[in-house]
């Protein structure tokens, strides 16, 4: 057994140790969003706004990524996302325009999160590990985002008290560098040399997308990341300010972001161990009903501390456990040759959903005075989401990929 696991090991630790940053500093830009406001005479619309974009951009550079790690190779990309996502970090400091903060906070950011994080790091650990670890070590791969937020986010506040938020992106700008140390074990998994069909001739990547989407499974999977994405994104922004609108202090907020991200370990681990021994379309509907039922709760039960911190907690368990059954899906649908640009395509109707719960939230509340619209979109869309996993079928389509259209 111990032989088993030496080769796959680097491969592991590299892609936990470069998602813990890649998330960590990405989880951290809240921290800047008064400070920056202020001293630029924004309101907080405008910063609001570059991080939607950065979501979207996310997923747009995700695809592209993903297929110019399956072409080429993860090397270039992962240098090149590391080069981006730090200077993106370090011009911050420098936006002084709405344009500025979306070309740097958005555009650059999002390019640069798209090619250290989920999209390149889970196929290639999906390769680097034997089938019947998959689910596993995609389990693991997927908690280290969440251990970031705990690892980074603090130090980033830290270096904000000690020397200013403008000098702060300057020399975090420079320590995502560090980055960079991570990408090597990750290098040979990625590209035609990855897969044990490398003597085949590669086939154009628009062929390989649209002849995915004839796959009836792989059509309701992307659509059904979509919820994922509209749930997290709006509970990560907007559950501060409802707490608060509830009438209780911001640091209760914070605590319900906290815990939702502990226990987001715990949940994201155990769904990848799951995803080795359950079907994974009975494990992602499960969540999707989850989600739906711990929202409705939340809603009819009489707001108290202990009811927000519970749902935190709940919801935090659900939160990115959907990760490893989804990317263990394709894996399954594909093989992993093509993954990384086809859970890229996956991925973008998350960050879409993202959008969408970001933007709704904010139009929903301003409208309304209140966030009780997007309650119940969301708990409709888990119900919704959980119907259009469960007739998903567990096959392997990888032959039609090559069919000519």
């Amino acid at each position: 057994m111990k032989q088993r696991l030496q080769p796959f090991l680097p491969v592991l630790i590299s892609g936990c140790l470069l998602l813990v940053l890649s998330f960590g500093y990405r989880a951290g830009f809240g921290l800047f969003l008064q400070p920056m406001s202020e001293a630029r005479g924004w309101g907080r619309d405008v910063f609001s706004l570059a991080l939607a974009i950065q979501n979207l951009a996310w997923g747009v550079f995700a695809i592209v990524a993903g297929g110019l790690a399956d072409r080429f190779g993860n090397l270039k990309v992962l240098i090149g996302a590391v080069l981006l996502y730090a200077l993106g970090m370090y011009g911050m400091a420098y936006a002084t325009t709405e344009q500025a903060i979306i070309s740097t906070a958005g555009l650059l950011v999002g390019a640069g999160v798209a090619g250290t994080s989920f999209g390149i790091v889970l196929p290639a650990v999906a390769r680097a590990v034997p089938e019947e670890k998959r689910g596993w070590a995609l389990g693991i791969a997927t908690s280290a985002g969440s251990f970031g937020q705990f690892l980074v986010v603090p130090f980033m506040q830290l270096v904000v008290d000690q020397v200013g938020w403008f000098l702060a992106l300057q020399y975090l700008g420079l320590s995502a560098l560090m980055m960079a140390l991570f990408i090597l074990p990750l290098a040979r998994y990625g590209g035609p040399a990855a897969d044990s069909d490398a003597e085949a001739p590669p086939i154009p990547l628009g062929r390989v997308a649209s002849n995915a989407f004839t796959v009836r499974s792989y059509v309701l999977l992307v659509i059904g990341f979509y919820v994922c994405g509209f749930h997290v994104a709006f509970i990560t922004v907007h559950m501060p300010g409802y707490v608060v609108d509830l009438g209780y202090a911001a640091s209760i907020g914070a605590w319900s972001i906290s815990l939702i991200g502990l226990c987001n370990v715990f949940g994201s681990y155990y769904a990848g161990v799951l995803s080795g021994r359950v079907s994974m379309r009975k494990i992602l509907a499960f969540i999707y009903l989850a989600r739906a039922v711990v929202i409705a709760a939340f809603l009819y039960l009489p707001v108290s501390v202990p009811s927000i911190l519970g749902f935190s907690a709940l919801m935090g368990f659900l939160w990115l456990a959907t990760v490893p059954p989804t990317s263990g899906l394709v894996a399954v649908f594909f093989g992993t040759r093509y993954m990384t640009f086809l859970y890229g395509i996956v991925f973008f109707s998350h960050q879409i959903g993202s959008f969408t719960g970001v933007w709704l939230g904010g139009w929903l509340y301003e409208n309304t005075g209140s966030y009780d619209g997007i309650w119940w979109a969301g708990i409709a869309l888990g119900v919704a989401a959980a119907l259009l996993h469960w007739p998903i079928q567990e096959d392997d389509y990888s032959d039609r990929l090559a069919v000519s259209s």
